[in-house]
């Protein structure tokens, strides 16, 4: 898949399949995260993935938007070092694991968004590390239309040399 196609028709996932995603596509999404750009090359993001089942419908109820990762045969979660610079670098390698996946049909979604405090103690996260995002990983219940998107017209968001020339 081009990098633009997948950037297009990507999609949130909440509901998968009840199979197990390749170990090699597992490393592969992992490795996405960890090659993705960060900021003075400080690379402040750890990812724990988590594919025990227990663990999962442990998880699922810990984060209140993401009820559905008990049902995902992957979770990796997103914790980050206090950085200045820290959540974009973890965004950006949320987007690349994101999109990795993507590229091999397996759907996913970010959950959560601070406040995932509760998740250490599970997961044996030290205190000083944020968890940013729960992404659940999984191949999709349903044929999603890959690419059907509502989104505002581009000269509506995007402008050209100034804020009042639509980029067209």
């Amino acid at each position: 898949m081009e990098v633009f196609d997948a950037v297009r028709t990507v999609l949130a996932v909440r509901q998968f399949q009840d199979k197990p995603i390749p170990d090699a596509i597992v490393h592969r999404i992992v490795e996405a995260g960890h090659v993705s750009a960060s900021s003075m090359n400080g690379q402040p993001w750890h990812f724990l993935v988590i594919q025990n089942k227990d663990t999962l419908r442990q998880l699922a109820p810990l984060a209140r938007t993401g009820p559905y990762i008990a049902q995902a045969p992957l979770a990796i979660v997103v914790g980050l070092e206090k950085s200045p610079y820290g959540i974009a670098d973890a965004s950006r390698a949320i987007q690349s694991m994101v999109l990795t996946a993507w590229e091999e049909g397996i759907g996913s979604n970010w959950v959560g968004f601070d406040n995932l405090t509760q998740i250490h103690p599970l997961l044996g996260i030290p205190d000083d590390i944020e968890v940013l995002a729960i992404l659940p990983f999984g191949y999709p219940v349903a044929n999603i239309g890959k690419g059907a998107k509502k989104r505002k017209p581009l000269a509506e968001i995007a402008h050209r040399e100034r804020w009042d020339q639509p980029f067209e």
